[in-house]
């Protein structure tokens, strides 16, 4: 007996039999499609409307750039290392340093013979204020003007401006002049304030003009920085007590704050000698700031007619001379205040606002140190650096401390917050350029701005950002996706549901039709394939029918709501990727819900067709 081998249908023969079937029972295949097409339409026009409003606000968002703007709200000293490790960062868009406020005013002049003193504020390539508010980057002898400036100025584009920057140096007023070309005037949105946007450098530049540096690049002459003195308060000595008018009276309009009295025990331990008899001490301190020359003015012109002496004063001053620190005190007293106070004669004698260097650096040390005629100093100052110079020193009987010239223990103060330099080929101790005390900085992405947000404060810098708004949209988004998806996940089990139970009953309706098809040659696999291949079809079908439905709803939520958007925006909408994705989720679904089918459709053994027969 020979065994003869079964032969294949032709390709396509079980899809083509699976599609005439369904056309066969036509209606029972569309209510199957429409109930597919019923849980797809409305997960469809739910997902629109999520994506389609959060988009929106988005879109809103990101529109302004000063949405994704982040401002410092202190001055800070911001080193290159820093502004390096910050332009590293993937969420920064735009980022650059800006100086200390106000230390880059200039007067502008228009053709028009109007007259504005202004701050400018720098700008580079990638601005987005500039570039995303109809403005352009300004080039070398360029400035962009916001809006209220131009209207101020009445300049228009491509007209010049006059700048003109001045200064105040060794008692004389200096100016220098300059032209640029207004190449941009910005929207209303981008500022409401008049403000000059220019290339860094030159803000840099006007910068060192007015704190009295030379600027060889534009030819702007000047000299090495002399620095100014600054202190945390002052202690008074009188000759009488004073009242409490007066002593309140002390602390207005100079920044003293707090007033304490002073004891004969407190005075020496705070300045390193006695308190003569019979004389009254008072401690006035600046709280969160220190107080300079000006306030000394004031406090001289209000104990006038009594005798007193003003001692100027900075906190933690401590020198390393040779390796050993030492406390010092600033003292500088004419030969009457020095009599009041009976001390012994200072090299250096009283104070005054003007010194040379040579004046003030020289110390006298307590005679427990060895003498010397020149001792290498060193002090701390901004950002853990430390200030080496020379003092000129000398021994002295009575001090407890060194004492150094009030004068030089104010600059000490000033170093501080300001980084002092000693160049003995320009005068000695010098201040140096300022620095960036701030930035300007925008993130990549609205997205970005909750985690820049966050590295400032682990910085501990302060900042003001829009990142409020920004996380209520994105708590937005992620609960209308939580509720999409909960909504889905009951709308497709739902799906599947039916699906399983339709195919199903369709192979046990046509048991005797598959047990035919086995009896004419079909193997196990190939039915197997019948009713995936019904489920694959009506799968397709519903999902396109879903997406036209939805189109048409979208349309007319969109065309209801369009008085409330903006021209482009959509509250319902949904890209391309959105409906591939559905298309192949629901026709994997269709798969295995179709699998219980197929496999029933294996169990059909051919002889049930002739036992029918």
């Amino acid at each position: 007996m020979t065994r003869r081998k079964q032969m294949a249908p032709p390709t396509g023969t079980i899809f083509r039999l699976a599609w005439l079937d369904l056309r066969h029972e036509w209606i029972l295949s569309l209510c199957m499609v429409l109930a597919i097409a019923a849980v797809l339409g409305p997960l469809l026009i739910l997902m629109g409307l999520k994506y389609g409003t959060i988009q929106t606000l988005r879109d809103r968002l990101v529109e302004d750039p000063v949405n994704r703007e982040i401002r410092p709200l202190q001055t800070e000293q911001l080193t290159p290392k820093w502004f390096a490790e910050l332009l590293g960062r993937s969420d920064v868009g735009f980022a650059i340093p800006t100086i200390l406020r106000g230390s880059s005013i200039a007067r502008v002049d228009s053709p028009k013979r109007k007259s504005l003193t202004i701050d400018l504020i720098p700008t580079a390539d990638g601005d987005p204020l500039l570039l995303e508010n109809g403005g352009a980057i300004p080039g070398k002898e360029q400035c962009v003007l916001s809006l209220p400036a131009a209207e101020e100025l009445k300049v228009e584009v491509g007209e010049h401006l006059r700048m003109t920057v001045s200064r105040t140096r060794n008692g004389e007023r200096e100016l220098e002049m300059s032209d640029l070309e207004v190449i941009a005037v910005l929207s209303a949105r981008a500022d409401a304030l008049p403000r000059l946007y220019a290339p860094l450098d030159l803000v840099e530049d006007i910068e060192a003009y007015r704190e009295g540096l030379a600027v060889p690049a534009r030819g702007w002459p000047g000299g090495p920085a002399k620095p100014f003195t600054s202190f945390d308060g002052i202690r008074i000595v009188t000759e009488q007590p004073l009242d409490g008018l007066t002593l309140r009276g002390l602390g207005i309009n100079t920044g003293l704050v707090d007033i304490d009295t002073l004891d004969a025990s407190s005075f020496a331990l705070a300045m390193g000698f006695s308190l003569p008899a019979g004389v009254s001490a008072y401690e006035f301190r600046a709280r969160g700031n220190t107080i300079q020359d000006s306030s000394l003015s004031v406090i001289k012109s209000r104990l006038r007619g009594k005798v007193f002496v003003l001692l100027p004063f900075a906190d933690d001053l401590v020198l390393e001379l040779a390796g050993h620190p030492i406390t010092a005190v600033g003292l500088s007293l004419s030969d009457d205040e020095r009599r009041f106070l009976g001390l012994a004669d200072l090299p250096w004698g009283g104070y005054r606002n003007e010194w040379t260097d040579a004046e003030v650096r020289q110390i006298i040390l307590p005679n427990t140190l060895t003498e010397s005629k020149e001792v290498l100093a060193s002090v701390p100052i901004l950002n853990g650096e430390r200030l080496e110079f020379p003092l000129r020193s000398a021994v002295s009987d009575g001090y407890r401390f060194a004492i150094i010239p009030t004068e030089l223990a104010g600059i000490l103060r000033t170093g501080v917050t300001r980084r002092l330099e000693f160049k003995p080929d320009l005068g000695g101790l010098i201040l140096a350029r300022s620095g960036h005390r701030g930035f300007r900085l925008y993130a990549r992405g609205i997205d970005d701005v909750p985690s820049l947000y966050r590295w400032f404060i682990d910085q501990n810098i302060s900042v003001q950002t829009m990142a409020q708004e920004i996380e209520r949209v994105q708590i937005l988004d992620r609960g209308l996706t939580r509720i999409f998806w909960l909504v889905a996940a009951v709308g497709i089990l739902g799906g599947m549901a039916s699906l399983v139970a339709n195919l199903y009953a369709a192979v046990e309706r046509k048991k005797r039709d598959i047990s035919v098809l086995r009896l004419m040659g079909l193997s196990r696999i190939q039915v197997f394939r019948f009713p995936v291949y019904q489920g694959q079809i009506m799968a397709v079908i519903s999902v396109m029918g879903a997406i036209v439905g939805y189109f048409v709803l979208a349309g007319i939520i969109n065309h209801v709501f369009s008085a409330d958007l903006q021209l482009g925006q959509k509250i319902c909408s949904l890209p391309m990727f959105y409906f591939a994705t559905t298309l192949l989720i629901t026709v994997a679904i269709a798969f295995l819900s179709s699998l219980l089918a197929a496999w029933k459709t294996t169990q059909i053994d051919p002889a049930e067709a002739l036992r029918e027969e």
